[in-house]
């Protein structure tokens, strides 16, 4: 079975269980040392995934770390669990003390829903304080899977590893300002994209507050232009697919009912968002009097989403893992990209079966 078939199997059981999950212990061995194993480690082998490892702090002795993985006879990751109700955020100081005193190079601060890697990127043997890697079992990006792979006992190396993690923390630190720029745009930044021949003045408070919207709204205007092209694109390339226009199923059921280009642009959309995991041929629209439906293998029973474009409403219905219809509402087709997590989620429900 695939790592990511099994990821997925392994976040649907947490889903499931997480709720009746109430103390550390049981956190331990009903989520985190599942995740561990799921990784490929030995979790019932002291040698090789250690309980209540040792690693003494200065004058204090005895001081234990919950986990510790040794591979090829080398310490290198320092595991420190929490219950799952625990919020990790005041709990990195105590993984912070143990890391310094052994040879570990990873440090792991979980709660068995949310895992967060540090390493010593800043200072030999003196962890990080800023994780250089976060995830959330229950809301996984591919990149997120990329990233885990690489702690499988099978393909883990350490140079990689290490390589990968000084990538990915200043990574994720420039995404983070960007997301907090583009949302909220500083006086800092107004004033340099201002320096930039955009105005030539100066640049007192009273220009940095005008032009602060404007930047936003430039902002707002030229992701979506991006979003668009890709839209375009996707749109462009299907349209050479004669499987699509072949396709009886794919026509209305009744002659008056009227599929419009928007519905079609959504379709295409849910279409390039999925075409990463299946045969784009396999995805197909049913147009309804009540609502425009995407399906996988061209089957009622395997409804993807049902999209809805009226003038003054527009959402899309994406049923979650209890097959209950979740409504999200969109402003436009470009927002269903929003919701890309939901729809592979939605569709690993048909191909894993």
């Amino acid at each position: 079975m695939e790592f990511e078939e099994k990821l997925n199997q392994f976040t649907e059981r947490v889903n499931k269980i997480k709720d009746s999950i109430n103390t550390e212990e049981a956190t331990k061995t009903s989520l985190i040392m599942p995740f561990f194993s799921l990784l490929g480690y030995d979790v019932f082998n002291p040698n090789e995934f250690t309980p209540e490892f040792t690693a003494d702090v200065g004058i204090k002795k005895g001081e234990k770390v919950d986990y510790a993985i040794t591979i090829n006879g080398q310490l290198t990751i320092l595991i420190e669990a929490k219950s799952i109700n625990e919020n990790l955020q005041k709990h990195s100081s105590q993984l912070f003390r143990y890391f310094g005193t052994t040879s570990a190079k990873i440090g792991i601060l979980t709660n068995g829903i949310t895992y967060k890697f540090y390493t010593d990127l800043e200072e030999i043997n003196k962890m990080d304080t800023t994780a250089f890697l976060e995830i959330n079992i229950l809301d996984l990006k591919d990149n997120d899977i990329i990233e885990l792979k690489k702690f499988c006992k099978e393909n883990f190396d350490i140079n990689s590893v290490i390589s990968s993690a000084s990538n990915l923390k200043y990574a994720n630190s420039i995404e983070k300002i960007l997301s907090e720029e583009f949302s909220n745009p500083s006086d800092d930044f107004v004033r340099l994209i201002l320096n930039k021949g955009v105005y030539e003045g100066v640049k007192t408070q009273n220009i940095v507050d005008k032009y602060k919207p404007i930047l936003k709204k430039s902002i707002s205007h030229f992701v979506n232009n991006l979003i668009n092209q890709r839209l375009q694109s996707a749109i462009n390339s299907s349209a050479t697919e004669p499987s699509d226009e072949v396709n009886v199923d794919n026509m209305s059921d009744e002659n008056n009912i009227v599929t419009t280009t928007e519905e079609l642009e959504s379709y295409y959309t849910v279409k390039s968002i999925l075409s990463e995991f299946v045969n784009p041929s396999e995805l197909y629209y049913k147009d309804t009097y009540s609502y425009f439906g995407i399906l996988y293998e061209n089957k009622v029973t395997k409804w993807i989403c049902r999209v809805y474009l009226k003038e003054n409403i527009k959402y899309v219905i994406i049923p979650d893992e209890d097959k209950k219809e979740i409504k999200y509402e969109i402003n436009n087709v470009s927002d269903i990209y929003k919701l890309r997590e939901k729809l592979i989620m939605r569709l690993n429900n048909f191909i894993k079966k």
